[in-house]
């Protein structure tokens, strides 16, 4: 969990769109649309169990506890790291037109699981079919697409003294080691959560799924909070995860 030099690794965000709702075609030839219309600051969840959502820093955006509240936290395009910023989608404020003004999102930083709103037009939303499941008692990462498993790994995870957090979090940035051959192994996937119990660490102890130099240490409660697995696997999850991607860790 010290600082990682990183690779930026950039994923095209095409087709993004902020709205679950399919458009309704018209049932007649010639027919018209009547307009959407709905309850003006009215609250809708965004995603369903197969497809989330990953809002995208484009310049700069302010989190809020509220909409139009106090200002919670600011974040530029890129974090610390040189990823680009991103936040994991809950639910969105619409106005009449049904057209999402603000989005509730979980944040990057702590305490954990901290969720704020940010504005619509601050940020630009990409798909996402993956999730992660990570079993604490089991030491097992699977990752499902489109709901279904497609990889499950055995993993070293948090010893007594420094636990893995559980909660809901979200992949928030991709990372690749100067040395593949170190303790972090070929990747890292840097999920929104922090050690609860090293706080003085660089960064204030962000939690990873990597890669790892100790094989021999997988299924064992060892690290200091971060999930290790096998190097082969790490490579497969590394590919198939993206931004945004929901990450739930439970005992």
């Amino acid at each position: 969990m010290r600082v990682l030099l990183v690779l930026l690794i950039v994923s095209a965000v095409a087709g993004c769109g902020g709205d679950d709702t399919p458009s309704t075609g018209s049932d007649a030839v010639g027919e018209k649309q009547a307009p959407r219309t709905c309850v003006a600051g009215s609250m809708r969840p965004v995603g369903t169990t197969r497809r989330s959502y990953a809002a995208v820093v484009q310049e700069r955006a302010q989190a809020y506890r509220e909409p139009s509240s106090a200002p919670l936290a600011t974040f530029g395009r890129e974090n610390v790291n040189g990823v680009p910023t991103v936040f994991a989608v809950l639910a969105k404020q619409v106005d009449r037109a049904c057209v999402a003004r603000w989005y509730r999102v979980q944040l990057p930083m702590k305490p954990n699981g901290i969720v704020g709103w940010v504005r619509a037009s601050d940020v630009e939303l990409a798909p996402v079919t993956t999730r992660i499941e990570v079993d604490l008692s089991e030491r097992r990462v699977t990752l499902f697409d489109r709901g279904r498993r497609v990889l499950s790994a055995t993993a070293a995870i948090g010893s007594p003294q420094t636990p893995t957090p559980t909660g809901r979090y979200y992949v928030n940035q991709r990372l690749v080691p100067a040395d593949a051959s170190g303790p972090f192994g070929p990747g890292a996937i840097g999920i929104s959560a922090f050690s609860e119990v090293l706080t003085g660490w660089t960064q204030g102890g962000p939690i990873a799924i990597h890669g790892t130099n100790r094989p021999d240490l997988l299924g064992e409660a060892v690290s200091n909070g971060c999930i290790r697995v096998r190097n082969d696997l790490l490579r497969r999850l590394f590919d198939r995860t993206r931004a945004g991607t929901p990450v739930t860790v439970h005992a």
